[in-house]
């Protein structure tokens, strides 16, 4: 059965007409002839949504109850079971009532996608998983409710559907989107233009990005090489010198110039060892492409200007900077750069643009990584000097009419033996010794043209002049060697001092220190794999790259020991043996990594562990005391009532049955709280979340306070609050019975409530001691007591569970000084202006 189609409209706030274009798409399609139905719309008492609805077949909804209440979800079964080719289900990221088929509406549309059937469906930019921290911090509101990324990356359409924040306000005005007595709090606080204008931006650039995955598809599948600017992309290339960063400020103010802009760092290393550049240096350029909003990226490639060409082109950059060379005049010699070679090559729709720094014509130096290793550019050269250039000098030696001597023409060819020696090695001296040997001894040796010598002291100048040519070739080859084995250890001390400093700080993790080991060596994948003896099998402790090995380090490319029972494996190419010293060092650290980790997984065990002890033994402590004090009064109280011996007068009974029913009080508030507690430590509290008024609430929470004892000031005016009823009625219980028992007698505690910004706030004030500010976090702790409370007035766990309970609705509890001495209490809410961003179910839990 082949999987239904989804297309999601997708909206930057609430009343932009998601909704209305999803009927309206429904209605084209039916006139069409398609099977259409309606699995869940909400209309919010929307008149336009109502109209239309008319003509739309509607699944009829299942009722479910929840805390004496009656609610409607969409029926998964009936529409399974009417197998309609298209449904329309409304709010994608909605949570759904407990007792449903699934947790999250976007559930219920996976199993209609893979039933086959298409759905077309609503969500706002705010319920993206990925951008509950952006939205919250425009906003102020954190969204309860989410919908994963990838579930709407993977639609096959996303329609935006967008509007100017000055015309969603009017729409709001007119009353289009909410009822009239919300609207004046909707548009000073959730509405506001700046809030619209930044949700609209971020709804605006996450399609931009999905049309660009669009288009990427596009051009590969149709195999387009050619670059299409449709948005600007800078690609930045990277030597890993200090220039770098300058080069990377420079492209990102190009990026900026252009909405949408974006800048790729990109660092090429060849393919036959380490990196050429200082791994501190790369990484602090690489955090700073990162800070600015870029992406850092590392290709393999022995050409590095093609390397960096194709890696353009196959990112449809628009844009490269890359920085004037570090090359002193002279090696220009050597060709042309990879500046320039780059600015040749890339052809009319790739801009160049080549920046200049502080270290341009400074000269390059030694590579931090490669040292003296010579290029294959090099060889040539010195091959050139040590078998071209000897034919070129008999050339010109036996054309030109000047007898230099043979002492000079052997001089003259020991020139180009030692420059064969600096420029290819060994190899090109040495055949150049005795290639320039032979032609001294046909062309310039008497008897010339024959290889015979007549003179003996000619004899004796060739030996020498094989001798010194062998002599300096072997010398400056062995001090390209020298140079190059001190750059090398260079590289590898700065490699392993800057890994070991992250490992020892605890700044790196097993998976970061695995890709810092692919990027060094060029590898295709790298595993840390490990195992509890001999004679168990292999398990996979982290992995970086395709294709990790998974199974024996010894089917893997390259295996390195990294403890008695683990093993670093890495597939990708062959090793040299210079680089297993490193590599071993990796290793090291790897289980150095692991080590860390487990000690803090155990760390993290014990102090739960502690954490259990500590509550396992306040709670035998509130056992042995607050609970047996209460139970000893009753028993006390019954056994006096069931004496035959005392005739008891009625009031005397009366009195002995309060007692009991005081008791019993006490310990049926110390039960709740000790199980309230339990919910919030273990995270099973799940608020149903709706809309409340204050002044219905907060009195019904005074019951077990005195009438004289609090003084209400909740103004009827007020928006509605976004909360659980019951759960909103403990937390305001509990923190009024804790004013009340640390407060004055004759001083009343005012509670009281006012709006303050998206929220709304109930402050609890009393004239009692008052909490020092160090101590203000402490009372909010289970288990914990401020002054001296007497024993039977409670076990500590009001407050602890009225902040749980508080912040499992998404709203805060704070303490504050009372201006001229006491606490107040600060209780933080949601308010309804935004039901759609934070209606439904809360998933969060605290503790």
């Amino acid at each position: 059965m082949a999987r239904g189609k989804l297309r999601i409209y997708l909206g930057a706030a609430p009343g932009v007409g998601k909704t209305y274009a999803m009927l309206s798409e429904a209605h084209r399609r039916i006139e069409r002839g398609a099977d259409c139905v309606v699995a869940f719309v909400e209309q919010h008492g929307r008149p336009r949504t109502e109209v239309m609805l008319h003509g739309l077949e509607e699944i009829p909804r299942r009722e479910l109850e929840y805390r004496d209440a009656v609610f409607t979800e969409m029926d998964v079964d009936a529409v399974l079971a009417r197998r309609p080719r298209v449904a329309l289900v409304d709010e994608l990221a909605h949570t759904n009532i407990p007792g449903s088929r699934n947790t999250k509406r976007w559930q219920d549309v996976e199993e209609l996608l893979a039933a086959g059937i298409d759905v077309i469906s609503t969500v706002n930019i705010q319920h993206l998983e990925s951008l509950g921290d952006v939205v919250e911090a425009i906003t102020g509101v954190r969204q309860q409710e989410t919908v994963p990324d990838e579930l709407v990356r993977r639609a096959d359409q996303i329609e935006l559907v967008d509007m100017s924040p000055e015309a969603l306000r009017r729409r709001m005005a007119h009353g289009n989107i909410y009822k009239p007595d919300k609207v004046d709090a909707a548009l000073s606080n959730y509405f506001r233009p700046g809030n619209l204008t930044a949700l609209r931006e971020l709804a605006l650039l996450w399609v931009a990005d999905r049309v660009d995955e669009y288009l990427n598809q596009y051009r590969s599948e149709h195999r387009v090489s050619k670059i299409w600017g449709s948005r600007e992309r800078i690609v930045v290339g990277l030597t890993g010198g200090p220039e770098g960063r300058t080069l990377i400020r420079r492209a990102a103010r190009l990026a900026e110039k252009g909405a949408g802009g974006e800048v790729l760092a990109v660092y090429v290393t060849r393919s036959d060892g380490l990196t050429s550049a200082s791994p501190k240096e790369l990484a602090v350029q690489r955090t700073l492409v990162e800070d600015l909003g870029g992406t850092f990226h590392q290709v393999v490639g022995d050409d590095v200007p093609a390397a960096l060409l194709d890696f353009s082109r196959g990112v449809n950059a628009t844009q490269i900077v890359l920085g004037v060379s570090r090359r002193k005049s002279w090696q220009y010699v050597l060709g042309p750069g990879v500046g320039a070679t780059v600015a040749r090559d890339s052809g009319p729709d790739l801009d160049v643009h080549l920046i200049t720094h502080a270290e341009a014509g400074k000269g390059r130096g030694l590579p931090a990584a490669r040292g003296a290793r010579l290029g294959r550019s090099r060889i040539l050269w010195g091959w050139f000097a040590g078998v071209g250039a000897p034919l070129l000098l008999t050339l010109l030696l036996t054309h030109v009419d000047a007898d230099l001597g043979l002492t000079n023409d052997m001089l003259l060819f020991l020139t180009l033996t030692v420059a064969a020696a600096l420029l290819g090695g060994l190899l090109p001296a040495l055949a150049s010794a005795a290639f320039g040997s032979i032609l001294l001894n046909w062309y310039f040796t008497p008897p010339v043209h024959r290889i015979t010598i007549a003179d003996p002291k000619n004899i004796l100048a060739l030996a020498i002049f094989v001798a010194v040519a062998v002599s300096v070739a072997s010398v400056v080859d062995l001090a390209a060697r020298r140079t190059h084995q001190a750059a090398r250890l260079r590289a590898e001390s700065e490699i392993l001092s800057f890994l070991a400093g992250n490992v020892l700080r605890g700044e790196t993790s097993l998976e970061e220190l695995l890709e810092r080991v692919r990027e060094t060596f060029v590898m295709r994948s790298v595993a840390l794999l490990e195992r509890e003896n001999d004679s168990t099998s292999w398990t996979v402790a982290g992995c970086v790259g395709p294709d990790a090995p998974t199974g024996r380090p010894e089917d893997a490319d390259v295996e390195v020991p990294a403890g008695d029972h683990m093993a670093l494996a890495l597939c990708g190419r062959v090793l040299p043996a210079e680089d297993r010293r490193v590599l071993a060092a990796f290793a090291a650290q790897a289980a150095v990594v692991v080590d860390r980790r487990r000690l803090q997984e155990e760390a993290d065990r014990a102090k739960v562990l502690a954490e259990g002890n500590r509550m396992r033994t306040a709670l035998l402590a509130a056992v042995s005391h607050d609970l047996r004090t209460p139970l000893a009064g009753i028993k006390a109280a019954v056994t006096s009532l069931r004496s035959e011996d005392v005739a008891w007068s009625e009031q005397d009974r009366a009195e002995l049955l309060a007692g009991i029913e005081e008791g019993c009080d006490r310990l049926d508030h110390l039960i709740a709280n000790l199980l309230d507690m339990s919910r919030v430590q273990t995270g099973t509290v799940a608020p149903l979340i709706r809309d409340i008024d204050l002044d219905e609430v907060v009195p019904m929470s005074l019951a077990g306070v005195p009438e004289d004892g609090v003084e209400l000031d909740i103004p009827e005016t007020l928006p509605m609050v976004c909360v659980d009823k019951g759960l909103l009625e403990r937390v305001v219980a509990n923190v009024v019975e804790n004013a009340v028992k640390y407060g004055p007698a004759e001083e009343q505690v005012v509670v009281s409530a006012s709006v303050l910004g998206d929220r709304v706030e109930v402050r609890v004030v009393d004239r009692g001691p008052g909490v020092p500010d160090e101590a203000k976090e402490h009372i909010f702790e289970p288990f914990q007591r401020y002054g001296d409370a007497p024993r039977g007035n409670g076990v500590g766990l009001g407050l602890a569970v009225a902040r749980g309970f508080t912040e499992a609705m998404g709203g805060t509890l704070r303490a504050e000084d009372t201006p001229g001495g006491g606490l107040t209490m600060v209780l933080s809410l949601p308010t309804a202006d935004n039901s759609e961003v934070v209606q439904g179910l809360s998933a969060t839990t605290t503790s």
